[in-house]
């Protein structure tokens, strides 16, 4: 049985449905940049250095749904490593929606790697169902990159560090642009420090972790991102959050 979810916000809705929560998902029709993360109430991204211990059952079902929605999920090397990624699969149910909206069965894995420190022979490229994509920079030596011909198409963005907006053009390039990002709070950092964020999905746990675990994002950013407010879902004690980046008001007289 599903969990529950109900929204409390923008108006009471009790028990909604998949299709309820996808139909406010919908992302316009060009490009967009979803984030999904979780913390604890204090703040916490992970618990035991892995961001899995956090979510509950209404978490995952959130997971599920963004990424049926998706044509692209977008994550950092070491969030792969951290939290055990594999090939990237959506659900029966999630691939049969996507395909009866003529969409793939599965979205496009990317993963961003600026020295190429990836595996070739892992399972998220020899079983995936469909061919992933690599973001590198010129670090990235040719023998690395001979090493994922046939596996991977590779997009190599930057010299020494990832350009977010030239990795982010080679998959709007690819006709990827509903794009998923699941982390890390480096990657999530760059690319917010991009201005290149259109919408934060953020579940918060009901429990406090205290310690050093790092928060959702981490970088420098020269101006904070202001968000608004989109719609608050709630599954017992724990709240999904929806943001979206806010439009600045029109300057009067400009």
């Amino acid at each position: 049985m599903e969990p529950r979810i109900d929204q409390l916000w923008p108006e009471f809705l009790d028990d909604l449905g998949d299709d309820e929560i996808v139909a406010d998902l919908a992302a316009p029709g060009g490009p967009w940049l979803r984030v999904n993360f979780v913390s604890s109430v204090d703040g916490a991204a992970t618990t035991a250095g892995v961001s899995g211990g956090l979510g509950d059952a209404s978490d995952k079902r959130m997971f599920e749904l963004l990424r049926r929605v998706s044509d692209v999920v977008l994550v950092g090397a070491g969030t792969v490593r951290d939290e055990g990624y594999g090939p990237l699969r959506v659900s029966d149910e999630s691939a049969a929606w996507r395909v009866g909206r003529g969409l793939p069965p599965h979205p496009v894995f990317a993963i961003v790697s600026g020295s190429l420190d990836l595996d070739p022979t892992s399972t998220i490229f020899t079983e995936a169902p469909v061919l992933p994509v690599i973001v590198t920079t010129n670090r990235a030596t040719a023998a690395k990159l001979a090493a994922f011909d046939g596996l991977a198409d590779v997009i190599v963005a930057g010299q020494t560090s990832v350009d977010m907006p030239l990795a982010l053009a080679g998959l709007h390039e690819r006709g990827l642009l509903h794009v998923l990002n699941e982390g890390g709070p480096s990657l999530f950092g760059s690319l917010a420090a991009a201005g290149a964020v259109d919408e934060l999905c953020l579940t918060v746990a009901a429990r406090l972790e205290a310690g050093n675990a790092r928060r959702i994002s981490h970088g420098d950013l020269d101006v904070p991102v202001q968000l608004e407010l989109g719609r608050v879902l709630r599954h017992e004690s724990t709240l999904l959050l929806r943001y979206t980046r806010a439009v600045p008001e029109p300057v009067e007289g400009a």
